[in-house]
């Protein structure tokens, strides 16, 4: 959860052998798979790596653009910028609907464990690639339900939580 109490969910494409992406693209192209991704974000504030953001080259229509960089200088007209995950995620606590974090690899990884919930689609391929899905703890989180497609699943991951009642 963020400061603002907003959900924390991880949005991604990942091959069978982990792969998410090959430099600047993603390395399948499969009909529907990117609708349901601005489905599932619109209304909704993203947070997504400075690497991810140039290879959209703009802010997507209809959600609110954190991007995350360690560059200083860097900007862009219609976004947001913070410099570590925790000031995005303090900045989304005020923006619009829940925290959609949509890559790359490090952001991914950096964000795990503040997720709540994962939504992922599962590509029935395994392309070539340099961007690797981080390792998902089978511990840490339950599935929620499954969606099979032509071509790749949508499986829905919830953080377990303790008897305690605090996530992990």
């Amino acid at each position: 959860m963020t400061p603002g109490g907003k959900r924390v969910v991880l949005v991604a494409a990942v091959a069978d052998n982990g792969v998410i992406g090959d430099g600047p693209d993603i390395p399948w192209k499969i009909p529907g798979e990117q609708a349901r991704f601005k489905a599932l974000t619109m209304g909704h504030t993203l947070v997504m790596g400075r690497a991810t953001y140039d290879s959209i080259g703009r802010p997507l229509p209809g959600r609110t653009t954190v991007v995350l960089t360690r560059d200083p200088g860097w900007s862009a007209e219609g976004v947001l910028v913070a410099h570590d995950l925790d000031a995005a995620l303090g900045l989304a606590a005020d923006l619009p609907g829940d925290v959609m974090v949509a890559g790359g690899g490090q952001v991914y990884a950096a964000a795990m464990d503040r997720a709540d919930e994962q939504v992922l689609s599962f590509v029935h391929q395994t392309p070539e690639g340099d961007t690797f899905y981080p390792e998902l703890d089978p511990d840490s989180w339950t599935e929620t339900g499954r969606e099979p497609h032509e071509g790749y699943d949508v499986v829905r991951l919830a953080r377990r939580v303790s008897r305690r009642g605090a996530a992990g």
